[in-house]
């Protein structure tokens, strides 16, 4: 039994099996998540509802375990068998002692741009050079792959034109395995349980899919560019720590070509859409009051999590079939006290509070704004932009 009752709303993973309950009870199955609704007079029991089937029923404390937060490692790695620039010979010392499937990927050092494919068979290490094709890697330029990861998934089933199929990755000294801790966590889904439907949207890192996962409708965020599905596990474990009725849920990852984040579908699309195509007949006052107090909430939640959002925007509101206003799309939300690439935030209308750690900061952007140098202006520094928007809210 747990040494500490869990509140309603916590999420669990089901550790056994459970497929014959009896009336009142939840069926389930290993590695299953539920969710927590209330705890029952004995200690022992609890009242949680399946994610997947939607039902609701009585489950035995003994059988679950909390569904851990994951955290943003810098050594977690979507590709720990990736050793970056390191030459034929020391990748052969690496792959000691020999075992047949061992396997790494490195830069090349004769190629700049290209990847070795580095296999242990027998008493060799066969060195496979990885050619770019119109945007895609290849082999033996029969098979093409949108990545390394996508690669190394299809080398691992089928040994193709390389000597062997890859069994067993040579991690990079220090690197974590995204896949093993997310799956220790509770975060890794099963790609056989999903199925994609239709586009839905474009995010600046990939398409936004429909889909189905265990019966339950789901949209899925699609980012095949290796380098930037590993930023995005940042996004994952910040969305692993929010649980809030107005935030987008995540529902868990699952690796396959890149990375799929599965998050909870959100009907009715985002509030630019749902406002533009009712008008103001269909949608009154008291109704975007509501939305904006949903919104309010939400960021009121994130920011006692000391976090910034950095992109909040009707684009990134989404309204469900019961009208509840969501905020989503966290791929620029940091913790407070992290360093952030200007490069991606939208300058002109964020807030101050997140461009306060940016680079350059914010009162340099507004010195180059005034007197176009990289100084603050001289007297009175900035008291000019307070009459500057005024002007602007006149107008």
């Amino acid at each position: 039994m747990p040494t500490r009752r869990w509140a309603p709303g916590t999420q669990c993973i089901t550790k056994c099996e459970h497929m014959r309950p009896k009336p009142g009870e939840l069926a389930f199955r290993k590695g299953d998540v539920v969710t927590i609704l209330e705890a029952c007079e004995s200690k022992s029991w609890y009242r949680a509802k399946h994610h997947s089937s939607g039902q609701e029923g009585l489950l035995a404390a003994g059988a679950l375990r909390e569904r851990e937060a994951l955290s943003a490692d810098p050594k977690l790695s979507l590709m720990p068998w990736f050793h970056g620039k390191i030459s034929g010979q020391e990748a052969v010392q690496l792959l000691q002692p020999p075992e047949d499937g061992l396997f790494l990927v490195r830069e090349s050092v004769r190629h700049p741009g290209d990847y070795v494919l580095c296999v242990s068979f027998g008493r060799d290490v066969i060195h496979y050079r990885v050619l770019h094709r119109d945007g895609h890697l290849t082999i033996d330029e029969a098979v093409c792959f949108c990545n390394l990861m996508d690669m190394v998934e299809h080398y691992s089933k089928d040994k193709g034109a390389i000597c062997t199929k890859l069994v067993k990755p040579k991690r990079k000294q220090g690197a974590k395995s995204a896949e093993e801790e997310l799956a220790k966590a509770g975060w890794l889904l099963n790609l056989q349980h999903l199925t994609l439907g239709a586009q839905i949207g474009e995010g600046e890192f990939g398409a936004v899919l429909q889909g189905e996962y265990l019966g339950q409708k789901v949209a899925v965020k699609n980012i095949k560019c290796d380098v930037t599905a590993q930023a995005f596990l940042d996004e994952t474990a910040v969305m692993t720590k929010m649980q809030h009725k107005n935030l987008v849920r995540l529902l868990g990852v699952i690796l396959h070509q890149g990375l799929y984040i599965v998050m909870e579908h959100v009907s009715k699309g985002n509030l630019v859409n749902f406002l533009r195509t009712r008008g103001r007949a269909l949608v009154n006052t008291p109704q975007l009051l509501q939305f904006s107090l949903h919104v309010a909430e939400g960021m009121e939640y994130l920011e006692s999590k000391k976090l910034v959002h950095r992109d909040l925007a009707a684009r990134n509101i989404l309204i469900s079939e019961d009208l509840v206003a969501k905020v989503s799309d966290f791929g620029l939300a940091k913790a407070e006290r992290k360093g952030l690439d200007s490069s991606r935030l939208p300058v002109k209308w964020t807030a101050p509070e997140a461009l306060k750690h940016g680079n350059p900061p914010p009162r340099i952007w507004l010195g180059q704004a005034s007197s176009r140098q990289g100084t603050e202006p001289a007297g009175a520094g900035a008291l000019w932009i307070p009459g500057l928007m005024r002007g602007c809210w006149g107008r």
